[in-house]
């Protein structure tokens, strides 16, 4: 079993988990890091500017070190896989400034947004710039299959924004529909990056299974922790706003909890705060404690903790390796950095 070594192998030597990772496959990761530089020129310097602007600030690269990963544990030995890399960065930066605009982000991975510093529209522009540039890496690698599972998820992904946008200010919105969200918006591209990866190496289906399970289960345990500490102060820590969810009315798992377990009063504030407005400066600080004193928070971690085990539980099917390995420590790592 390797669910078991998940917690025990988060940290070692003060080296993290994707830190190991990254370093296992760091040939790699420079030439796809090169790759995505190269394909961000452009005649128009803004779009090279706007994009460097979030593609170079500190984002740890989870989802390519994935499909770099699988395609090395499956023994592939070409260089399609670091155009399939970089191919699952730019559709995750893309996703990122879209993103933003539509939440009005003010905050990036610690710096002021693209949206704040260029405006909407370049951002929306250079996002779609980013996404023909993905397509263009993927379509180069003459691997139709593989073209066909990250062009699904691309998909998958606008609908799931689609989703989470039309159920915001909404209460009614339950756990099922929550975790349909969470699985398209965001698992979405980590069970495609884990696949995309399987599938070039032309191993077993069980193989590229396996990866693709793994790769969904940690985008979904993944999703619930980033949605656990938008009401916690280690989000500031990592260079997030605390409260963004809160402030946008989303109706993320641990709202859903805390409504479900509410009394009188505090399912009227979450009414007022949440679907009728108007939010006041102190609005936060309660409903921090709210999620907090009806076990919310610790809920929703609990469930990441499961779907982390889940991801561990599929790499049953990979043969053997430090690779596998250290991608079940990365599991743990990914729950565990809320604290």
């Amino acid at each position: 079993m390797l669910a078991p070594q998940v917690l025990r192998s988060a940290d070692q030597a003060g080296i993290s988990p994707v830190e190991r990772l990254h370093a296992l496959v760091s040939q790699d990761m420079a030439a796809t890091d090169a790759l995505i530089h190269e394909r961000l020129s452009s005649a128009v310097a803004l779009i090279p500017d706007l994009a460097k602007h979030l593609i170079d600030s500190g984002g740890k690269r989870l989802r390519p070190l994935l499909t770099l990963a699988a395609a090395r544990m499956g023994g592939y030995d070409g260089r399609n896989h670091v155009k399939l890399a970089a191919a699952v960065e730019f559709i995750h930066t893309a996703t990122l400034l879209h993103d933003d605009v539509v939440d009005e982000s003010a905050l990036r991975r610690g710096k002021v947004s693209a949206n704040i510093v260029w405006g909407n529209k370049p951002s929306v522009l250079v996002g779609d710039f980013l996404f023909s540039r993905a397509f263009e890496l993927m379509v180069e690698t003459r691997a139709q299959a593989v073209l066909g599972v990250l062009a699904r998820a691309s998909s998958i992904i606008a609908e799931g924004e689609v989703m989470q946008l039309k159920s915001a200010n909404n209460l009614a919105a339950d756990e099922a529909h929550y975790l349909r969200v969470v699985s398209a918006k965001t698992a979405a591209l980590f069970a495609a990056a884990a696949e995309s990866g399987a599938m070039i190496a032309s191993v077993s289906d069980t193989f590229v299974s396996a990866m693709r399970a793994y790769g969904d289960n940690l985008g979904i345990a993944f999703q619930l922790v980033d949605d656990a500490l938008d009401y916690s102060g280690r989000q500031a820590l990592m260079g997030k706003s605390v409260g963004d969810d809160f402030r946008e009315g989303k109706v993320t798992l641990p709202v859903i909890l805390a409504v479900a377990r509410a009394d009188d009063a505090a399912r009227k504030f979450w009414t007022r705060t949440i679907e009728t407005g108007p939010q006041s400066e102190s609005d936060l600080d309660r409903a921090i404690t709210l999620v907090e004193e009806t076990g919310a928070i610790s809920d929703t971690m609990a469930r990441a903790r499961a779907y982390a085990a889940k991801a561990c539980d599929a790499l049953e099917g990979v043969p053997a390796s430090e690779l596998r390995d250290v991608l079940a420590a990365v599991a743990g790592f990914c729950v565990e950095r809320a604290y």
